[in-house]
């Protein structure tokens, strides 16, 4: 089960809205071995697509070494589906290099709803799992911090 706060499951939803129509990606920090999201970064999409998101490699070189450096590591790595459900596809899963991470996936395809769900991703196995958001005050959001208007999690 993914544990995250209301706060960075707000932050990373604005973040795929904001981007909407491209793919929006970043990833949530914590410290290692905690599997406790606590610092939200949002990155750049690198393809600026509708349908596929890359990391820009100087950016996520320069957001693992600064991970490294606070003794953290990417708990969640999150993308948005623009115009399908929020569930990896086959990119997403030949993609997948983080064995502890959970993915996170966020569908923009309706207006009026949103669909959060997470997901573990090993040796291309999808398993998909349940997340628990909570209210907590211990929470950074890096680089800009949006919250929406309405969220629905259809978790």
């Amino acid at each position: 089960m993914l544990t995250i706060d209301r706060a960075i499951a707000d932050a990373i939803v604005a973040h795929a809205r904001r981007d909407h129509p491209d793919e929006a990606c970043g990833v949530v920090a914590g410290p290692v071995g905690s599997d406790k999201p606590v610092r939200h970064i949002p990155m750049e999409n690198a393809e600026r697509s509708t349908t596929f998101y890359r990391f820009d490699s100087m950016e996520q070189l320069r957001v693992w070494r600064e991970m490294d450096d606070r003794d953290e590591e990417p708990v969640v790595i999150y993308h948005s589906h623009t115009a399908t459900e929020a569930y990896p596809s086959r990119t997403d899963i030949n993609l997948a290099a983080e064995p502890g991470a959970h993915y996170v996936l966020v569908s923009t395809r309706a207006d009026d709803e949103t669909e959060l769900r997470s997901f573990r991703i090993v040796d291309q196995v999808v398993t998909e799992e349940q997340i628990q958001v909570v209210d907590s005050d211990a929470v950074q959001t890096y680089m800009f911090g949006q919250t929406p208007t309405t969220v629905v999690y259809d978790c």
